[in-house]
């Protein structure tokens, strides 16, 4: 499984109807999104218009493909373009990736530790 995070820059002028276009995304679209094999697709919003993407794959380069492929995608990405600054391409396939520096469970693995649930007792002495 591959975890992928990605930017993307809203255009501070069309984030109301941005969020509006999200709330919720057509079916076929979201769809296709699975289809594809990206799951957990989470998109976070900061100041400014700056978006943050994140979804988990088995094959993203695959997942990639699909998305490039799918005339539902394209339709979809095509009315999305004009929202985002500087991106050069279709927001799917041009998205600038981020790099992945921590993953909780992957170094608890690594250091042997097994997470476990914090109690009440727990949570309330930190």
């Amino acid at each position: 499984m591959t975890r992928v995070g990605f930017q993307l820059q809203v255009r501070p002028e069309l984030l109301d109807e941005y969020l509006a276009r999200h709330s919720p995304v057509r079916a076929d679209m979201l769809a296709e999104i699975a289809r594809a094999g990206r799951r957990n697709y989470t998109l976070f919003l900061g100041e400014g218009g700056m978006l943050v993407g994140y979804y988990e794959t088995d094959d993203d380069a695959a997942a990639q493909a699909y998305l490039a492929a799918s005339p539902v995608a394209a339709a979809w990405e095509a009315e999305m373009s004009r929202f985002f600054i500087d991106l050069d391409g279709r927001p799917d396939q041009a998205a600038t990736p981020l790099t992945e520096v921590f993953h909780l469970e992957d170094q608890l693995a690594a250091a042997g530790e097994l997470p476990s649930p914090a109690t009440d007792n727990e949570s309330s002495s930190s």
